[in-house]
């Protein structure tokens, strides 16, 4: 048995925490209480989070003293530990500062200390705090039950290597059987291990244990766009799929993520009328120092914000009405009801059903907030999530514990979801050579 001290990010971060130590004891010292109080009047999702633990924690009182100890539904004990000026007696001289952290360190390493047969574990999502009690001889640990690898993340596509028959019997007959360990609607390029040029684009298909071609675009493209490399066309095969209702897109900038969502969101609703509207949403992060409050209606405040949205848009359009074919503008499109662009934001509460809904720049949403979002779908939605890992604007998730690779592993092994990992650049030359040389 060990001892786990909570700080309060961990809690803010994830309120079930205090349900994932097994069978250990919990701890949560005083200050985390009155730090968590801060935030249970914020409307935002730590504010949420923080009435969630307040829930939690008081309906806990109902089993016993919080002070002494509850016994937790999966073994272990939770109590609230008090912080005295003692406390401090320990503690090196630069962290007598009576402070938050300060306070919450020096009551894990009190607690250490009169537990010494017991491991006790400071655990933090705050990595400066975590180097102040590695300063003090404290075991400190980031939270990691929702942490992904970023470079163990599955890809979704892979190579294998066969033989010259293998290949044109593919092309004769239209399947192969599947290998034993490929994940549902896992894309795969079969490799003439005599000819690397002989080879084949595929796709699992869990219904039939086989692999498939991947589908061709129309001569004409989706709304005129055509896939300029390998995980492109993969990307559109499961954009297109009326079968898959999860998809996600990860890669750098430029790799053309939401480009293709976008295109394929527009085909399905205004060419082929399978879905009732193309609903684009992005969470509202900014780049660097934020610009404050910004003048007009909710329509002029939320432009700056949803403007890649609209680029990606227009640019489609554009591209579309070249080809001399009828085309709605955009402005038509959003009057007919059959393109909405919105902050998420708006969406906690709502039901989504029948619609194309493309979720950018997802990798600055938290677990949770990814959950509150799938959660959303109704009966008939698609959902597709575009993100880059390596670009996150939100100070509480990194490339590890962001909400888009979370649900990426946890959807792999899903018939119902896909994933593609884009790896080339091709917004231009220079964005190319930005992306991987700084």
């Amino acid at each position: 048995m060990k001892n786990f001290i909570l700080d309060t990010n961990v809690l803010l971060h994830d309120p079930q925490s205090l349900f994932k130590f097994e069978e250990n004891n919990i701890i949560v010292p005083i200050t985390v209480i009155e730090e968590v109080d801060r935030f249970k009047k914020d409307m935002n999702e730590t504010g949420r989070n923080a009435r969630m633990v307040s829930r939690i924690l008081d309906s806990m009182r109902e089993k016993g003293s919080l002070a002494s100890g509850i016994t937790m539904p999966g073994g272990g004990t939770l109590r609230v530990e008090m912080f005295t000026e003692k406390y401090f007696r320990n503690m090196p001289v630069d962290l007598r500062v009576d402070n938050g952290d300060n306070r919450i360190i020096a009551v894990a390493q009190d607690v250490r200390d009169r537990f010494p047969d017991m491991a006790t574990i400071f655990v933090t999502k705050d990595s400066n705090l975590r180097i102040k009690a590695d300063a003090i001889g404290l075991i400190a640990e980031d939270y990691e039950s929702d942490k992904v690898d970023i470079q163990d993340l599955y890809s979704g596509t892979r190579s294998i290597e066969v033989p010259p028959e293998a290949v044109d019997r593919f092309y004769g007959q239209g399947w192969l059987e599947a290998p034993a360990d490929l994940a549902p609607n896992e894309f795969i390029t079969i490799v003439d291990s005599n000819n690397p040029d002989h080879s084949a684009l595929c796709r699992n298909d869990p219904d039939n244990s086989r692999i498939v071609p991947v589908r061709k675009v129309p001569k004409e493209g989706i709304w005129s766009l055509f896939p300029r490399n390998r995980e492109q066309s993969f990307a559109l095969d499961v954009l297109m799929d009326d079968s898959i209702k999860l998809v996600t897109l990860v890669g750098k900038a430029g790799t053309g993520k939401t480009l293709l969502a976008i295109a394929a969101g527009l085909h399905k609703t205004a060419e082929e009328n399978v879905y009732n509207r193309l609903l684009v949403s992005r969470p509202v992060f900014p780049m660097g120092k934020d610009l404050g409050f910004l003048p007009g209606d909710i329509e002029e405040k939320l432009t700056p914000w949803m403007q890649p949205i609209f680029d990606n848009v227009e640019l489609l359009i554009s591209g579309h009405e070249s080809e001399k074919r009828h085309s709605k503008g955009y402005k038509e499109l959003m009057a007919m009801g059959l393109l909405e662009i919105e902050p998420l934001t708006y969406i906690r509460g709502r039901s989504i059903p029948n619609q194309y809904l493309v979720v950018d720049e997802a990798q600055n949403l938290t677990p949770h907030e990814i959950k509150t979002i799938v959660t959303r779908v109704g009966e008939g939605t698609k959902i597709i999530l575009t993100g880059d890992p390596y670009q996150i604007d939100n100070p509480y998730v990194d490339s590890s514990s962001n909400g888009l690779t979370y649900l990426v592993e946890k959807f792999k092994g899903e018939r119902i979801a896909a994933h593609v990992t884009l790896t080339k650049g091709e917004r231009s030359e220079l964005a190319e050579l930005a992306a991987n040389l700084l």
